[in-house]
């Protein structure tokens, strides 16, 4: 019977430990060095953290500061053939703002595009 209670507690540890991880993925740190626009609205040069929600590769992208979110928009989570070597940001600057485009992050195979799937798809399937 205690061999029986032991698998039953087993199993239940590795499925909350499965679903932390799974959880966890979907979280990253976000460094801005300028005033970039992220879904129309301003955001300021600081340090932030980010968490998207979804299935498949549109999910909703929430910056925050601390426990405040700051701003939400839809993106698009991309593989990538390799995993990239840094953190980064790309900045797009074809409107006259610059304006959040994708985050990387470091040792993933995806990355998070935002208000342009396809370029970053392009851009994806570039990078080496």
């Amino acid at each position: 019977m205690k061999s029986n209670n032991f698998a039953k507690v087993m199993v239940l540890g590795l499925a909350v430990l499965l679903a932390t991880g799974a959880f966890a993925s979907n979280k990253g740190s976000l460094h801005v060095q300028e005033t970039l626009q992220v879904n129309g609205q301003q955001l300021p040069a600081g340090d932030y953290q980010i968490r998207w929600e979804g299935t498949g590769s549109n999910v909703e992208l929430s910056v925050m500061q601390g426990k405040k979110v700051v701003t939400k928009t839809p993106a698009k989570l991309v593989d990538l053939p390799n995993a990239s070597a840094n953190d980064a940001t790309v900045v797009d600057r074809s409107s006259g703002s610059p304006a959040l485009s994708e985050v990387r992050f470091a040792g993933k195979k995806y990355v998070l595009s935002l208000g342009g799937g396809e370029k970053a798809e392009m851009n994806a399937g570039s990078t080496k």
